[in-house]
């Protein structure tokens, strides 16, 4: 391999692990019928000019099995985050009680399990697709640096290795699917 042409495996690595970790918070927002205060870890609030996670307005727990509560801090807020909990397709409604929200955990019947499996689907599709364009960057690094002078032999063992890391994370992203989909559908 040339010395002055390098190519980082190591980044493209990287950034490809922090598609496989984002696709777990989102799996983590799906809920299975048990409670979770990760189940509202995606939810933005649009809060003093700029999008808040929840867990920065107030504080959520779980006191109970099929129930999370958020005791939001700043009183002007509670409204801003109840509505961005009913639009955010978790399929939970919100009950207001001063400051504090309750979100009752609903059992999950089958169709809604269906629709959940399929929203998991969504998820590792987008997934997919990020690791895919890490690994077109990874190969126009490729095709830049054989521009440059990098040899045919070196170009075809990069691409292979770039082709191998797309492979492994792409399994590691079908293998997090079908474990989700499997707890989705637990009865």
């Amino acid at each position: 391999m040339s010395d002055e042409i390098d190519i980082d495996i190591d980044d493209l690595s990287r950034r490809m692990d922090g598609a496989i970790s984002s696709l777990r918070v989102e799996f983590a927002s799906l809920r299975t019928g048990r409670a979770s205060g990760s189940m509202l870890e995606p939810i933005q609030v649009d809060a003093y000019g700029q999008m808040t996670p929840i867990n920065q307005l107030g504080t959520v727990n779980v006191p109970e099995p099929r129930m999370v509560t958020i005791n939001v801090w700043d009183k002007a807020m509670v409204n801003k985050v109840e509505k961005a909990i009913r639009e955010s397709g978790l399929g939970i409604n919100p009950q207001l009680n001063g400051t504090i929200i309750m979100l009752p955990i609903p059992e999950l019947n089958e169709e809604r399990r269906r629709e959940l499996t399929k929203v998991a689907g969504h998820y590792a599709e987008s997934a997919r697709v990020a690791v895919r364009n890490v690994r077109r960057d990874g190969m126009d690094q490729i095709k830049k640096a054989k521009a440059a002078g990098m040899s045919e032999d070196d170009q075809k063992l990069w691409e292979s290795e770039v082709q191998e890391l797309t492979n492994t994370h792409i399994s590691l992203v079908d293998k997090a699917l079908e474990a989700k989909q499997e707890e989705i559908m637990q009865v």
